[in-house]
């Protein structure tokens, strides 16, 4: 029992665990959720992600277990602390009936525990705790996981530190309707506080766990989508993983989509579940608030306070463009809690020689996806540019300091341009003569610089999501109001999103010279022209195409967001070398 195993460990309540391992430094919290030591207890490295870097996502389980507890959500008004004594003769007359209470908050120092209670149940001093779970008994001889049953004990660790006696807990699985006894024996306590000391020696020792192999926990797991398993175990073990292997990555929040809004004077507001938008007094679009993944503002549109609130409160950045399209802000909920992956990326950028690896990373991929571009539509006779990019992406590889570097992507771009702009068939409009921009001068540089504009917001909103500071690049230098990071990671995006863009606008017709305007020789895109570039932007967006590293088919909407996680993985020393995304 564990109140009789306690008694066998060392000391009163008021003392530290016992543990061989060092203590834990400040930064680290003193009590250890039992949610987060039942997801250790499940997958180390998802109790990792969760309780020490902070990371999260819903799902379709998330989201039944959390409307199944609605109920015990609400705490109880009633006091559950066992009487003094007294009372009425009537009282006296009858025993007094076992309390209940729900959503009971405990902790205990000496165990370094703290437990959100579903379900309390006390009778006297006998406590036991009642745990609710959204799924069915399990056919295992202990009635339950042994996740499950390591929380359930440390919740009764935690009330016997607390001066009550706690034998046992409960299990109530929601769609069986059964509850399943757990008996808190001496096994169980051992293994509850074996795994409650590993978990904080994981985080002390600040590495997180590898990912499982194979395993059929992970394509039900929410976090799926960030801890990448299957992609982390292929580029840090190739020889003992497969492409073949490779379990199709699900799209993050697939069926949301960004909203745009660019008449000047419209007002976005928030009634319900909704974003609304107004036009003077009239509601001129509504949308579904699950149904949105990002808001993007041109010029001068009015957001209402309630509707910043709800957004940040579900995640959602609001992205505020000049009128022209060039991106200047970002509105979004509280950082992201990954302290200790802004910390790595601070000291890589610290550190010019390891800032410098990955830079060559993003300049070779730019050079090799823009070579790929020209040789898929360039005819035969004006193919001498590709050899001269191959030797560019060489030389990008093997750079020894960043001017350098700096000198051969500008080279690159010039080749490059010199062969993207003879595949441009829009006609006389849209003849150019080399790249220019701030402000761009004609019709074809204005397309590009309004598209890079979308392309570096999807990657400032990524960054953001991931947990890095979109504004400290390691090949960009930092410069004021300037999106650095998230203008390393769209390097190698630039021809296969933005690029390709453009091409299909000017060679289909589906911008024409009535859709730009030239003032004091800048020329801008019309609002007509800015709705048909946003239109063909989120088309190629939604393009599916065969991931070359791991050869599932997934989006370009999708893709930036798996680039930066691998990048991630890269800064945290989980893999070697960031792995570039190249088309064939």
């Amino acid at each position: 029992m564990i109140d009789e195993a306690r008694s066998a460990s060392s000391g009163s309540p008021d003392d530290t665990p016992v543990s061989d391992g060092p203590p834990p430094p400040r930064e680290l919290p003193d009590l250890v959720p039992a949610r987060m030591l039942n997801e250790f207890t499940y997958c180390p490295r998802l109790g990792y992600l969760e309780w020490v870097q902070g990371e999260w996502a819903d799902s379709l389980d998330t989201h039944q277990g959390t409307f199944r507890h609605r109920r015990v959500d609400e705490a109880d008004r009633k006091q559950f602390d066992a009487p003094d004594g007294g009372g009425t003769k009537q009282e006296d007359a009858f025993p007094p009936e076992p309390l209940h209470a729900r959503s009971v908050m405990l902790s205990a120092l000496g165990e370094g525990l703290v437990a959100k209670l579903d379900l309390l149940e006390l009778d006297g001093d006998l406590a036991t705790p009642v745990d609710y779970k959204r799924g069915r008994v399990p056919d295992v001889p202990e009635g339950a996981w042994e996740p499950e049953r390591v929380q359930l004990c440390a919740q009764g660790l935690i009330l016997c530190e607390n001066g009550y006696t706690s034998n046992e807990g409960v299990l109530y699985f929601v769609e069986s309707n059964r509850r399943v006894t757990i008996p808190f024996d001496d096994a169980l306590v051992r293994r509850t506080r074996e795994l409650l000391e590993h978990f904080r020696a994981t985080a002390v020792l600040g590495e997180i766990p590898p990912p499982l192999v194979d395993s059929p926990k992970c394509p039900r797991c929410s976090l799926v989508g960030i801890c990448l398993p299957d992609e982390t175990n292929l580029l840090a073990e190739p020889e003992r993983t497969t492409k073949d292997g490779t379990r199709r990555l699900l799209p993050a929040r697939d069926d949301a989509l960004p909203l745009y809004v660019q008449e000047q004077g419209d007002r976005l507001g928030k009634s319900g579940d909704r974003i609304t938008v107004k036009r003077k007094r009239d509601v001129v679009r509504e949308v579904k608030l699950k149904d949105v993944s990002q808001v993007c503002l041109f010029g001068n549109v009015q957001v209402s306070a309630q509707a910043i609130a709800e957004l940040a409160d579900r995640g959602i950045p609001v992205c505020h463009f000049s009128y022209g399209g060039w991106f200047r802000a970002l509105t979004s909920g509280l950082v992201h809690k990954n302290v200790e992956l802004r910390i790595a990326q601070f000291a890589i950028a610290a550190d010019p020689r390891r800032s410098l690896e990955f830079a060559r990373r993003f300049v070779f991929g730019k050079v090799k996806n823009s070579r790929t571009l020209l040789r898929r539509h360039l005819p035969e006779l004006l193919r001498a540019p590709l050899q001269r990019l191959t030797g560019f992406a060489k030389q990008a590889e093997e750079a020894d300091n960043a001017d350098s570097l700096l000198g051969i992507e500008g080279m690159a771009a010039k080749v490059y341009f010199g062969g993207f702009f003879q595949l441009l068939e829009g006609g006389h409009a849209f003849d150019v003569d080399g790249r220019n921009r701030r402000p761009p001068t004609d019709p074809v540089n204005a397309l590009l610089s309004f598209v890079y504009g979308l392309l570096v917001k999807e990657l400032t909103v990524v960054c953001h999501a991931v947990g890095l500071d979109p504004m400290l690049g390691l090949y960009h230098r930092p410069r004021y109001g300037r999106p650095s990071l998230a203008l390393d990671l769209a390097e190698e995006f630039r021809p296969l999103v933005a690029d390709s863009t453009v091409l299909t606008l000017v060679n289909n017709g589906e911008v024409r010279e009535s859709n730009f305007l030239e003032r004091g020789g800048a020329v801008a895109l019309t609002p007509a022209g800015r709705k048909s570039v946003i239109a063909a932007f989120e088309r190629r967006l939604e393009t599916l195409v065969t991931h070359p590293l791991f050869g599932y088919r997934v989006s370009y909407r999708r893709i930036p967001e798996v680039q930066t996680r691998l990048f991630a993985r890269t800064l945290l020393g989980e893999l070697d070398a960031y792995p570039n995304f190249l088309t064939r």
